[in-house]
Order: structure tokens, then sequence, then C-alpha cells
């Protein structure tokens, strides 16, 4: 069984990410999806509504039926995702960590990456305006590391972009009513109001 592992800080999910995971789902058994905390970034949304804002992206994604929310696989170390994705598929299962091109260049730093890498190979997402960088490349494959670039290039949204700016054409309208509803990034819309107040 080939099984996606598609970890997302998604904070929040955009229809960039949607995109993705159909791609995924029309190539892979499975596409396991988590909202996840990146060590890198710092989040401003709790780990369980960018969950639940995940959930709610996936039930929109129609006629696919091999993409869940397996929000028990997100882990601080990805090396446990894998542990925990091994009892749940099995040892036999063909385990793809699917990272953005943003990342690339993060993964040697990563726990453990050498015991990591023997047990996943990785797809790289290319991301508009990250550009997939060779010799971050070469230092993955040295470190044991069986890479292959996604033939799809992202949405050019991105979570940052509606933290920012409020740009909510970046998401799909139920994960808008989510964010209205639960009042979430409030922050950004009173910078906003404040911004046009100058």
């Amino acid at each position: 069984m080939r099984v996606a592992l598609f970890g997302t800080s998604a904070d929040p999910p955009t229809a960039g990410h949607e995109k993705i995971l159909s791609w995924l789902s029309e190539r892979y058994d499975w596409v396991a999806v988590w909202a996840a905390d990146n060590p890198f970034k710092s989040h401003q949304t709790p780990l369980e509504h960018r969950a639940a804002m995940l959930r709610l992206l996936i039930a929109d994604i129609a006629l696919r039926h091999n993409i869940a929310l397996e929000q028990e696989l997100s882990s601080f170390r990805t090396l446990e995702t894998v542990e925990k994705a091994k009892i749940t598929w099995g040892e036999d299962a063909e385990l793809t960590l699917i990272i953005g091109s943003d990342l690339l260049s993060q993964l040697p730093r990563w726990y453990r990456i050498e015991d990591l890498l023997q047990q996943v190979q990785l797809l790289i997402v290319p991301r508009p305006g990250y550009a997939i960088d060779e010799s971050s490349s070469e230092v993955v494959q040295k470190l044991g590391g069986k890479i292959a670039i996604a033939s799809l290039t992202g949405l050019d949204v991105s979570s940052t972009a509606y933290r920012e700016h409020g740009d909510s054409q970046a998401l799909t309208a139920p994960v808008v009513a989510y964010i209205n509803q639960e009042h979430l990034y409030e922050c950004q819309d009173v910078h906003k109001k404040i911004y046009q107040l100058r």
C-alpha cells in the first residue's frame, strides 16, 4: 500500500493545500493529513482549530474517499509520526513524506534525520517563490534521502498571506465560515482596520 504522509502547519489551510491533496489522492492509495506544529515556525492558532479547518477542507474535496485527517499522527518529531504510521498501515506500507520546497533546506536539522530518511521516500512539492535548492537536495541525498519532485506547482497562495493581509480568496468557503464562527485571526482584522484608518 502506498501512503502519502502530509503534515502541514495549515494556519489556516488554503486552496493551495486543497490542490495538493487532490493531486496526491490520484497517485497514492491513501493520503494521511494532519495539522502539525513546525518547530521552526511560530503558530498563531491552536492545533485543534487547525485540525478542524483541515477536516473541513478534506470534506470539501469532492469524490475523494482516500484522504483522511489522521490527527493522531501529529508529533513534534516526524520520526515519531512515521513510527505511528507503521503501526497503522503495517511495516510493508510504502511511506512517502510530502514536504513543500520551502522546507527542503530545514530537513538536515530535523530530529534523527538519517533514521527518518531510511524509512520514507520524500516527495517535494514546488512552491511559488521557493526554488528547489540543488545544494539542499544534495545534502539530503547524502544523508540517505530518496527525493522525487512532484509534477505540480502549488498555488501562489499562502497561509501567511492570509494572516498578514486577510486575503480570503486563498481560502475555501467552509474554512472562511469556520474562521468567522470561531473568531480566529482577529488580530489581523484589528490591524487592517487600524491600517485603513491611517
